[in-house]
């Protein structure tokens, strides 16, 4: 019997942000439903937005059977968002062994930004202790969605009288009840999202900040990009400065500056670090076709650039393999992937997250790499992607076996496909 390559779904809405659950739901770890969970934002221009958890209809569909004329996803619960949601993001697996005040040892949490930063909570199904016999109607009951806390904090920004509108956040693996956010009004604000506290807000950048990530193992430090094009370092520790990692150059033939107006930059959009060695980071511009690859170790200009779209890149992701991939979406419809273990130097010094930020190492010369592992052609623009952890191999009721592995989930209009790698 043949493994399933590829699931589809299509929202009664166009779908911006997406993200797949970090761990199975607690109760059922055993069973492949747990692990196949994407949450989902939808993009209208009104103030009637929804977010959903959708699940796998039947676990049949992982092994190719007659199942195909079902959809591969259902939706498992939906509620009002009011404004687009700007990032969405499952709780990170740390989450489940955390000692949360408030929240129930059988619901997940789940986080969005738009005008305010909320966690929601998400209860699924009973333990299949009560819920195994024959005929019993799921009916989606067992699962809510429930708006847990609302933080939309003071600005420090003069005439901002209540918070400006959120563009992203990073959710803090080593600490969950962290959070940092990034607004148009120029500062990040980092949250304990279990006592509902803003801890601080810093003004980050000289304008809007775009996209924010805490630097992996630390809950110090954290990194931001924006539309002034610079990629900025902060140390929670020592807020009195930050490290310009990276400022993107200024275009060509742009006139000399004025006394009054800066020099035109190419805003940067995304941030991400390559989880399993968190001296790079990958970032892209405002309509750029390429990706550059940073190290923190080597400020000032990138050592990788990937060059393999045509068209503006809308997002990219790593994966959380010990071998990651990073994979790129953009407006000429492919999904690419990149190993680019070949050409990234793994750490001598490796940085700990208690240590500051280490001196940089001699420079490196730029190389540009345009040979992706993969590529996934959609049927149009693809505007977001999510990867899944390594999924287990598992056994279903049906004596089945599914083949462990990773999936990347990728958006274009209102469908999502998610792809086996």
């Amino acid at each position: 019997m043949t493994q399933t390559t590829l699931l589809q779904y299509e929202a009664p809405w166009p779908v911006h942000a997406i993200d797949w659950c970090k761990s199975p739901s607690p109760g059922h770890q055993s069973r492949p439903r747990s692990a196949f969970r994407l949450a989902i934002a939808s993009f209208t221009e009104d103030y009637r937005n929804r977010i959903a958890v959708v699940g796998l209809q039947d676990e049949r569909v992982l092994v190719e059977d007659d199942y195909t004329d079902y959809p591969d996803f259902v939706t498992l619960v939906e509620a009002n968002h009011g404004y687009p949601a700007t990032n969405l993001q499952w709780q990170p697996a740390s989450a489940t062994g955390f000692p949360w005040t408030g929240k129930s040892p059988s619901a997940e949490l789940l986080a969005t930004t738009s005008d305010a930063l909320r966690v929601w909570e998400y209860s699924g199904d009973a333990p299949l202790a009560s819920s195994a016999y024959v005929g019993r109607q799921s009916g989606g009951g067992g699962h809510r969605l429930t708006l847990k806390t609302s933080l939309s904090g003071q600005s420090k920004v003069q005439n901002q009288a209540s918070g400006a509108p959120l563009t992203s956040f990073s959710w803090n693996e080593k600490a969950p009840s962290l959070i940092v956010t990034s607004s148009i009004d120029t500062t990040c604000t980092v949250w304990n999202i279990d006592t509902a506290t803003a801890i601080t807000q810093l003004i980050a950048h000289d304008r809007e900040v775009y996209d924010v990530a805490w630097l992996p193992g630390s809950t110090d430090i954290f990194v931001s990009v924006g539309a002034d094009g610079s990629l900025r370092a902060f140390d929670l520790r020592s807020l009195e400065h930050s490290t310009i990692l990276y400022e993107t150059p200024a275009p060509k033939n742009a006139p000399p500056p004025s006394t009054t107006s800066r020099l035109p930059t190419s805003p940067l959009l995304r941030i991400a670090f390559n989880p399993t060695d968190s001296n790079y980071m990958s970032t892209f511009h405002m309509d750029g076709t390429d990706v550059q690859i940073l190290d923190m170790r080597s400020p000032g200009q990138p050592v990788i650039e990937l060059r393999g779209h045509r068209s503006q890149v809308n997002a990219m992701g790593w994966s959380t393999t010990d071998h990651p991939l990073l994979a790129t979406a953009s407006d000429d419809c492919q999904v690419l992937l990149w190993d680019l273990a070949a050409y990234t130097q793994t750490a001598t010094s490796p940085r700990t997250a208690n240590a500051r930020l280490n001196s940089p190492r001699p420079d490196v010369k730029k190389r540009v790499v345009s040979d992706p592992i993969m590529a996934y052609s959609a049927s149009s623009e693809v505007t977001n992607l999510a990867w899944s952890p390594q999924i287990p191999g598992m056994t279903m009721n049906t004596g089945h076996t599914t083949a462990p592995g990773e999936w990347l989930a990728i958006t274009s209009g209102k469908s999502i496909k998610a792809l086996k790698v």
